[in-house]
């Protein structure tokens, strides 16, 4: 029986690289070794054992200085892989944790391929002792290659779980289950004998969206102001002063923030930059009280305050109308 056929893009991080020794699970950045794709691969043979897989090199770069370029890049990559490769089933992307769910929440708006597409990380590296690194990207390639995760937009798999792009949220600096789904858990697990899914996410996603990147240089600027007692709002004028179109705050739970910066945050949509209420309690939806709808301020329900930014920075490619922002909001 032929094996399927999945695409492995390498883009660094903590499943690329490699430390000083197989204790060294903190530090390993240090070294300044980093492996490409089918470099992971040949490190990780197993791999062979459960599909074809394509190896490309893209990038070797620590996720926190991946940004709009990388995601448009790495869109693309995944059009002209299924336009090179008819048959392939499925696209891995290996990735640095620290903004994993960021690049997989914009692709799960933006990519155009019908195929799953899963991002994989790890939280010790592939020379670590008890590396996560091998099994999680065995099981990201059978999560890609399985007929059930089609249609479930761009996808997470870490610690043996299969998450939604849209939901996920790192959740600890070093333990292994950091990767977690609040309020409402996984969509299934890559089990030793079977790829298991139990859950559907309902949201609109990837690749039937309204959002185009490819003709697009930057993204709308967009901010996050995070809310702390005595916040005065001197970060808001600091980003309305260097060009935001809009500002995503992070507000104490259930969606409020200090006097001093509503004050700002209100001044800023005088300006006509579009505000979006957030928490940042880590779960739970923000709600449209008559408060923040008297503002004119919108609000992220359950988006935390930076996949509601890269929401919000996309919507405002499409439109600057505030409703339609809100109903972007409900629909993705």
């Amino acid at each position: 029986m032929s094996k399927p056929k999945v695409a492995f893009i390498g883009t660094g991080g903590t499943i690329a690289s490699v430390g000083r020794g197989p204790l060294d699970i903190q530090d390993y950045g240090a070294s300044g070794s980093v492996m490409h794709a089918d470099e992971i691969l040949a490190r990780w043979p197993e791999t062979d054992l459960v599909a074809d897989v394509i190896a490309v090199r893209f990038s070797n770069i620590v996720s926190p200085s991946v940004g709009f370029a990388e995601w448009k890049a790495l869109a693309g990559l995944c059009g002209q892989l299924v336009a090179d490769h008819p048959d392939l089933a499925g696209i891995v992307i290996g990735h640095g944790t620290a903004t994993l769910e960021e690049t997989a929440y914009f692709l799960n708006l933006t990519v155009k391929v019908s195929v799953p597409v899963v991002l994989v990380g790890a939280q010790r590296p592939s020379s670590a002792l008890s590396s996560d690194a091998g099994m999680n990207l065995v099981n990201a390639i059978r999560v890609a290659a399985s007929p059930a995760a089609r249609g479930m937009g761009v996808l997470v798999v870490l610690n043996d779980e299969i998450h939604a792009a849209r939901e996920v949220t790192k959740t600890s600096t070093m333990r292994l289950q950091t990767f977690r789904t609040p309020d409402f858990g996984v969509l299934g697990h890559a089990d030793g004998d079977a790829v298991e899914f139990y859950r559907r996410p309902i949201r609109h996603h990837a690749p039937d969206t309204i959002f185009e990147v490819s003709g697009i240089d930057l993204l709308p600027r967009v901010d996050i102001s995070y809310s702390y007692a005595g916040g005065d709002g001197v970060a808001v004028r600091a980003f309305v002063a260097a060009g935001a179109r809009g500002i995503v705050a992070a507000g104490f739970a259930p969606g409020f923030c200090p006097p001093g910066e509503v004050e700002a945050l209100i001044d800023a949509a005088a300006q006509g930059v579009v505000v979006v209420q957030s928490t940042r309690a880590g779960s739970g939806r923000t709600f449209l009280g008559t408060k923040l709808r008297q503002l004119g301020f919108l609000i992220a329900d359950n988006l935390n305050p930076q996949k509601a930014r890269i929401l919000l920075a996309l919507a405002l490619t499409v439109t600057s109308d505030p409703e339609e922002i809100a109903g972007i909001f409900r629909t993705y």
